[in-house]
């Protein structure tokens, strides 16, 4: 029950359709400006960037449909489920394109701040009325004049201010934390990729070893030359792998009854996936600090489990025979490339079966530069390991404020 009045959305804001910008027109190579789609939300709301998924567009743009910083958008289409009425706000300005299926909201800063419109549409109030009212039998659609009758709660403009303030403040900090750890993976990336694919890593004199004259050592098996010393090796030799396999469906349930299931990457987030489903008939386990890998499209896609958990047939789980889980990571990373660069190039992959990930080959280096490379990565995923729980808490804390500050059970002085 809402301490504040309650009032349709008609009056207080306009929705825009975007344009239907032409197909034939999208690019794969980078230009100037990106089309928007319902890709670029996240199913609860906000801006989801599609790094090496974007649509480039390389025709002419009209330009009341480029969106600038801060614009409202809206998803009228879902075509991933729960994404109906999700909100996000445009990031930056003169590089996205307003495209059809979005919808662009403004709103009469009198009655209704525009912030505050896209927060009232993370609530699951909110949410449910627009499904409710929406049309389609498989792809279900929304339109303005639905959204208008849409029935929210109406602090005073001054009271919406105060409540985005806070709700925003936690999201800055989220997503701070967020672009911490994506440059610490980056390094760590950028550091697996010098040393362990280009062979640069530091010789005995501290100079990149292959650039520096290293010598190289033409391997049999991989068709290339590796640093001397070094050896090829199976995925299979360096990591223990449990390929995952679903319980029966009966055996699911929402109410945190049995064991946390995780099915697919649908489950993941950032770093760890999210619980949604448990198993009452639990089969192959993965271990807390497993990488969980997605061998259905998208093959490749990673989570690290951040509690013991059953794994369905979209997954598998994966921990070093050693105990370099860092160096596991990067690997696998690079093979996530692999599976991208082959996926472009048309030989799609659907799935990737046991027999295909165990017999991954890569080169292995000496045991003393593993170490090394552990030693560094260690940290930086320490670091990214502490900024993702404190993300997790804080996520927990907006989630559960939301609510009760749209329904007036909490105020902000």
């Amino acid at each position: 029950m809402s301490n504040y009045p309650l009032s349709n959305l008609k009056g207080k804001i306009s929705i825009k359709h975007g344009f239907p910008f032409k197909s034939e027109f999208f690019s794969d190579e980078k230009t100037d400006y990106i089309v928007l789609t319902p890709g670029n939300f996240y199913e609860k709301g906000g801006f989801k960037r599609q790094a090496g998924k974007e649509k480039f567009y390389t025709g002419e743009v009209p330009e009341e449909y480029l969106h600038e910083a801060g614009d409202l958008i809206v998803a009228m289409t879902e075509q991933a489920a729960g994404l109906l009425g999700s909100c996000a706000r445009v990031p930056e300005s003169g590089i996205y394109l307003h495209n059809q299926r979005l919808g662009l909201i403004t709103a009469d800063s009198k009655k209704i701040l525009k912030d505050y419109v896209y927060h009232l549409f993370k609530t699951k109030t909110v949410r449910e009325q627009i499904r409710l009212t929406s049309s389609g039998s498989k792809v279900k659609h929304t339109s303005p004049e639905r959204i208008y009758d849409v029935k929210v709660p109406l602090p005073t403009v001054s009271v919406q201010q105060k409540i985005v303030d806070l709700l925003d403040a936690l999201e800055t900090k989220i997503e701070l934390n967020n672009r911490i750890n994506a440059e610490l993976e980056s390094m760590a990336k950028t550091l697996y990729d010098y040393w362990f694919v280009q062979y640069d890593f530091p010789d005995a004199n501290g100079k990149p070893y292959k650039t520096s004259g290293g010598k190289m050592v033409y391997n049999l098996t991989l068709k290339r030359e590796i640093p001397a010393g070094w050896s090829d090796k199976t995925l299979s030799e360096i990591a223990n792998i449990t390929m995952g396999q679903s319980p029966e469906g009966g055996s699911y349930n929402y109410e945190s009854v049995g064991t946390i299931f995780y099915q697919g990457s649908t489950d993941f987030g950032w770093l760890f996936p999210t619980t949604r489903q448990y198993t009452t008939e639990p089969g192959r386990m993965a271990k807390k600090g497993d990488i969980l890998l997605s061998v259905r499209a998208p093959v490749g896609d990673m989570n690290i489990a951040n509690t013991d958990c059953c794994i369905g047939r979209g997954l598998a789980a994966l921990n070093s025979k050693t105990g370099s889980d860092g160096f596991l990571f990067y690997v696998m990373k690079y093979f996530k490339k692999i599976f991208d660069r082959r996926n472009s190039e048309g030989t799609t992959f659907g799935s990737i079966t046991k027999n295909d990930l165990h017999s991954l080959k890569l080169a292995y280096p000496t045991p003393d530069l593993l170490n090394k490379y552990d030693e560094v990565v260690t940290k930086y995923n320490k670091m990214i390991f502490e900024r993702s729980i404190e993300n997790r808490e804080l996520i927990k804390l907006r989630d559960w404020l939301l609510p009760m500050l749209m329904n007036g059970q909490v105020t902000v002085k």
